[in-house]
This record gives structure tokens, sequence and C-alpha cells, in this order.
């Protein structure tokens, strides 16, 4: 097991994907002493069961910049650390069924074409031409990505760890951040429950964790949990990998398909249901929350409109797993005001 170092140059605070993100790309740019700090196992906080879908367009030209680097590197990240992360180029599809949504499709173009991403405005029959079996008389169109494709994420964490680990971090699991340091207003390290390490800078990568940890020094990191649900199918015949991530907003469900033909469905509700009002676990790693068909019977519902082979056949997985949410549902990122 890795010891804690007395100090680094830069810690950062948790083994989701974006720290490990975090670490890799410093130290491929050559920093030294970075250290990495999981309080249990890589990707074991909410990253491990996210859907992995990868999206490129965002709402400005910034953050779209972001989405494109980051397909540019799922592309290539097995040759530097022979770690596959199931990487699929399938394209993503975002579905139009009102004349208000096809006006928001339309500008979607539009704004694609400016920020370099491409996207394509196709017909109601393209659309079902992407996702065979796909229930379309509803359709008005759609706008396609061919760019886009999806991601283990669990698997993405990892690689970056391995490859941050390459280029010389330390990353460290089984260690518990249970407070951040403080010296004349200033960030300048933490202390765990194997000691306190010092640092020139300090990274919160924590995802859920991160509010709560902020709140103990007095900084207010606008960012709070939810149950965010999705079931996954039997395999299905005829559901072939290498179909579209596809976004139906007018219901607000996703849909991916696996490579052994089974069907990911997944829902957002007009009125979220929190979790941990209070504090979160520190041992909450690779766990879900309690099942809840009744909350899910609208996506479910909307889901098997839309593929008609969901219908009849078993869902035997429902997976119930927090995810932390922004306000404006974009990054935090930068330094605290106060401190």
């Amino acid at each position: 097991m890795e010891s804690l170092p007395d100090n680094a140059r830069v810690t950062i605070i948790g083994g989701g994907v974006i720290g490990c993100s975090v670490a890799y790309h410093l130290a491929k740019l050559g920093w030294k002493d970075v250290v990495l700090l999981e309080q249990g196992k890589i990707a074991g906080g909410t990253t491990w069961h996210a859907a992995g879908m990868v999206g490129q367009l965002r709402t400005s030209n910034s953050l779209t910049k972001i989405n494109k680097y980051s397909v540019e590197l799922y592309k290539k990240l097995y040759e530097e650390t022979q770690t596959s992360i199931d990487w699929n180029q399938c394209g993503s599809l975002i579905l139009g069924t009102s004349e208000d949504r096809m006006i928001q499709l339309k500008r979607t173009a539009a704004m694609a074409k400016v920020f370099g991403v491409e996207a394509n405005l196709i017909s109601p029959s393209e659309c079902s031409e992407k996702w065979h079996g796909m229930y379309s008389d509803d359709i008005l169109g759609g706008v396609w990505l061919p760019d886009d494709g999806k991601v283990d994420p669990e698997k993405l964490a990892i690689s970056l760890a391995k490859g941050a680990k390459k280029y010389g971090a330390n990353i460290i699991e089984n260690i518990h951040v249970s407070k951040i340091l403080k010296k004349d207003n200033r960030v300048n390290g933490v202390e765990t429950n194997q000691g306190q390490i010092t640092s020139e800078w300090t990274i919160l990568c924590g995802g859920m964790w991160a509010r709560q940890l902020g709140m103990d020094i007095d900084i207010d990191i606008p960012l709070y949990p939810v149950e965010h649900h999705y079931v996954l199918s039997e395999p299905i015949e005829g559901i072939s990998p290498n179909f579209p991530c596809t976004r139906d907003p007018n219901e607000m469900i996703y849909l991916r398909s696996e490579v052994d033909g089974r069907v990911r469905l997944g829902g957002f509700q007009k009125r979220s249901k929190p979790w941990a009002i209070n504090r979160i676990p520190d041992d909450f790693s690779f766990k879900l929350l309690e099942e809840d068909w009744d909350y899910f019977r609208q996506p479910l519902e909307a889901g098997k409109k839309r593929i008609p082979q969901l219908q009849n056949c078993k869902i035997p997985e429902f997976v119930n797993g927090p995810e932390s949410f922004t306000p404006d549902n974009n990054f935090i990122m930068g330094v605290p005001p106060n401190t």
C-alpha cells in the first residue's frame, strides 16, 4: 500500500473520473509531486454506475472544446495505458417530438456548426434507421451527431489513474480525507486518517462529498446529490451495440445499447428525490440505493413506447445511484472567492 507523503505540490481529493483525469493531465504535463487521495477504490463513488454517454456539444464554445478533446483522448488512451475503456464512437441522436422541440433542435444544429461539431438535422425515417425498431410515428425529426460515443466510466477512471501513475503521479486508495486544512485563509493541505499532507495546491474532486468538505471550512459549493435511475433489459435480438446514444428530451429519457444486446433506459423526473440531506456516508463505495419502480414509472412507460421490444422482455436490473448536480448543470472550477 502506498504511504502518505508529508507534502506534495498538488493534492487531489477524490478518485472518480474527474480526479483521475486531473492527476493524469497534470502528470503528463510534467508536474511533479502530484498525489491523489481516494477514500475507497478508484471510481467507487458515482463514476462506476454512470451511463457513460459522451456528447460533445455543450452550451458554450469552451465546454464544447473540452468534450471534443475528450473524444480525441478516448480514441487513443489505450495506446498509453493498455487498459480498455470500451470506447465506441456510435454517434448520438436527439429526437424531436413537438414543434417547439424542433425549433430548439434547429438552433442546436446551427450552434454545433459554429462550435465545429458535426450535427445534421434528419427526418423521422432517418431517425428510425439509426435505431432499428424504434417507434417513430410521433417523431418530427432529430439531430444526428456522428462523432459522439459511449464509454465504460469505471474503466475510463482506472485507465486515467494508470496513465497518471505512468507519468509519475502517486495514487493512494483507502485513505479518508477528514478535513481540508487552512492557514492564513489559504488552503495548504488536508487531514486524513493516515496523517496530514501539506501542499501548494489542493484540488477538490470529491463529487457528491465536495459540498460537505467545503462546508467544514466555510466554503459554499453549490452541489447536491439526488437519486438517478436507469434500468437494464435482458439481451434483445436485433439490438446492436452500434446503435446511437439516443435522447428523447420531451420525455426526459435516454437510451443506450450494450454490447450484449441489452438496452439501458434512463430518465430524469421533473422533481428529483434528494439523498443524504445531512451528510453522505464516508463508506458509500460501489453501493446503490433501493429500487424505486413507482418513481420510475413514467420514464419506463416512455421507454417502452419508444423501443417496443422492451414491452415483451424482462428488465432484471434497476440501478438507483446518487448523482450530484449543480444549479446550472455546469462544472464548478476555480479558486473559491473567500479563500
